[in-house]
Formats: structure tokens, C-alpha cells, sequence
């Protein structure tokens, strides 16, 4: 099994976090979020991964380091590492087709803004698999349309009229990754565009109407990070699913003076802590320092200060010093405020 990942956006909405980091290496309960995402996916997978292929961007802001973290991020799952580059933001199926060499065999493709909780059991009936979860504003998402036999018979993007509750996360598996590839090499031939770009969603089609049988996949939670808000949801998610699995997120290494913590919360080594309360739902990145603070409900990068604050439903980046108020707060890397 081969895990495809598209990761060459650079993650606007989630700015200022991605001015200096690419968005899927964002860490959300102490890790980036791709390598969540991958871990996830190979851990519900019932077949060994045996290649990890990544499309980065630009090598200016996906560079060397970047390259080695995902290296080391395969190699970790016994996998090899695959690199690719998408010189242009040409759409999802230009993305994909970025890894042409190593679409073939079964893949699933998986793109890095998402993490999810599910079962990953496929039908041996299927040729592909389109994860969907129920949703309660269709017209928002792009929704799959089904046939009496729960087959997918199209790809309907924010529908006007109601098609289907059911919405297309961004995970899918094929058990031939190559019969896409083919579609998208035609979809790219014939230049065939849609929202200025070339889209999975038309090498999908393609697929369908050569009588491929899609299928649907269910997850229990999809869980976002496009922006701040959902991303700081998403965290608080993450540290409840990673409590109720009896994983230990607090390291050893914690400095606790006068202070409390309230579970479930990650807390990374080295990070001091003085007459705070941390928790719940807060993540602590290494060697962060907090004084004379409550944080509660938010994510707080390595290497920080916190003094005299009161933070919830905050992000707040690497290297950054804030000395302030109460406040519902989202600080870039780097940044300094003193009120």
C-alpha cells in the first residue's frame, strides 16, 4: 500500500501560523499535522505501507528540513520516502500527477489539512473508495451522489439542490492508483479545467464512466485545520481521543512550581510552568515558559513566554513572547506583545 499526500498549499487561512511553517507541519497536540495524518492512516490500513510520496511547493518554503522530517516520518513506518514538487498551485489533479512515478498499485490519497478517526474497511467490490462523512449544511461541501446499490455515480460541488448529507473529506483509496493516473494524464491532455484548475474530482469521473465502482467509506470524526478556529477545535478533539487511548502526553521533563495542570492536555520536555493553570484542552510545545497565567483551549508553539495572561481558544507560534491581558488570541511565530 502506498500513501500519496498533496501538501504544496501554502495555508493562507491559517496565517500568520504559516508565514514561516508550511500548514501540515503545524503541530496540533504536540505533533505536525501530516505526520498525524499518515500515523493515522497506516495504523487502520491492513496492509504494510511501503511508500510514503509527498508533493511539496516551493523548495524556498518546503526545504531541506521540511524534506527531512517527512523522511523521517516514513522511514518511521518501515515505509520509503518519495518527494515531489508542484512548481504551480495548478489544483488537485496537477498535484497528483506531480507523483506520476509513483502512482501505481493500490494508494490512498489523502490530502494534509484533514485528520480523521475511522475504520478503514474496504470492499473487495469496489475499484475505489471516497471517505464521506453526514453533514448538516451539504450545500457547503462537495457531496457524493449514490445509486440504489450505494455506489458513487457522481461528484456534485456545493450543490444548490439537495443531492446527498454525505461529504467528500479529501481521503480516497484505489485499489489501482494507475487507472487514475490514465484519467488525469487525459484530463491534463485535453486541458480540461474547472475552477481554473486541473481537479481530481474530473480523473475520478473519468474512472466512472469506464464503470469503475465507487464506494463509500465512513468516518466516526473529521477533523479540520484550515483555519484557526478549527484548528484549535481539532486540537481539543485530538487530546480527548488520545486520553480516551491511555496515551501520556505530559512529559517528565515539566517544571511545575505552584501550578496545576487539568487533563487532558500535551505538554512537551522542558516547558516550565510557575504559578499557572494549564487545561484543559491546551498544547504546549517544548521549551515554552509560562508564568503567572491561565491557558485553557489553545495551542501555544515551542519556545515561547507567556507572563500575566489569561488565553482561551488561542494559537499562539514558535519564539514568541506575549506579557498581556485576557484575550481569544492568534500570534505568529517570532512575534513579541507587551501590554
Amino acid at each position: 500500500m502506498k500513501i500519496i499526500v498533496p501538501m504544496a498549499g501554502r495555508g493562507s487561512r491559517l496565517r500568520p501560523h504559516t508565514l514561516t511553517v508550511p500548514k501540515p507541519l503545524v503541530p496540533v497536540a504536540g505533533q505536525p499535522i501530516v505526520h498525524r495524518l499518515v500515523r493515522d492512516i497506516a495504523e487502520v490500513v491492513a496492509e504494510p505501507i511501503e511508500e510514503v510520496a509527498f508533493i511539496l511547493g516551493d523548495p524556498a518554503f518546503f526545504g531541506d528540513d521540511v524534506v527531512e522530517s517527512l523522511t523521517e516520518l516514513a522511514t518511521g513506518l518501515g515505509a520509503k520516502a518519495s518527494i515531489y514538487r508542484q512548481d504551480e498551485p495548478l489544483g488537485t489533479g496537477h498535484a497528483i500527477m506531480c507523483a506520476k512515478e509513483s502512482l501505481s498499485g493500490p494508494a490512498v490519497i489523502a490530502y494534509a489539512d484533514t485528520l480523521i478517526q475511522a475504520e478503514f474497511q474496504l470492499d473487495p467490490a469496489a475499484d475505489a473508495v471516497i471517505w464521506v462523512k453526514q453533514v448538516e449544511r451539504p450545500e457547503a461541501y462537495g457531496v457524493v451522489k449514490l445509486n440504489e446499490r450505494h455506489e458513487i455515480i457522481e461528484l456534485v460541488e456545493k450543490p444548490a439542490q439537495f443531492v446527498s448529507d454525505l461529504a467528500v473529506i479529501g481521503i480516497y483509496y484505489f485499489k489501482e492508483v494507475g487507472e487514475l493516473k490514465a484519467e488525469l494524464q487525459n484530463v491534463l491532455d485535453n486541458n480540461i479545467i474547472n475552477g481554473g484548475e486541473y481537479q481530481i474530482n474530473d480523473g475520478i469521473k473519468g474512472m466512472m464512466a469506464k464503470g469503475k465502482v465507487f464506494k463509500t467509506g465512513q468516518v466516526d470524526q473529521w477533523m479540520d485545520c484550515g483555519n484557526k478556529k478549527v484548528t484549535v477545535e481539532t486540537n481539543q478533539q485530538v487530546l480527548k481521543n488520545e486520553q480516551a487511548k491511555g496515551r501520556t502526553t505530559i512529559a517528565s521533563s515539566v517544571v511545575q512550581n505552584d501550578s496545576v495542570i487539568i487533563e487532558p492536555c500535551f505538554i512537551g520536555e522542558g516547558v516550565e510552568l510557575e504559578n499557572a493553570i494549564v487545561g484543559p484542552y491546551a498544547s504546549i510545545g517544548a521549551g515554552t515558559k509560562i508564568r503567572s497565567s491561565v491557558i485553557s483551549n489553545s495551542i501555544i508553539q515551542h519556545s515561547t513566554e507567556i507572563t500575566n495572561a489569561v488565553l482561551e481558544n488561542s494559537m499562539i507560534g514558535s519564539n514568541a513572547k506575549y506579557n498581556g491581558l485576557a484575550r481569544d488570541l492568534s500570534l505568529g511565530d517570532y512575534t513579541s506583545i507587551d501590554e
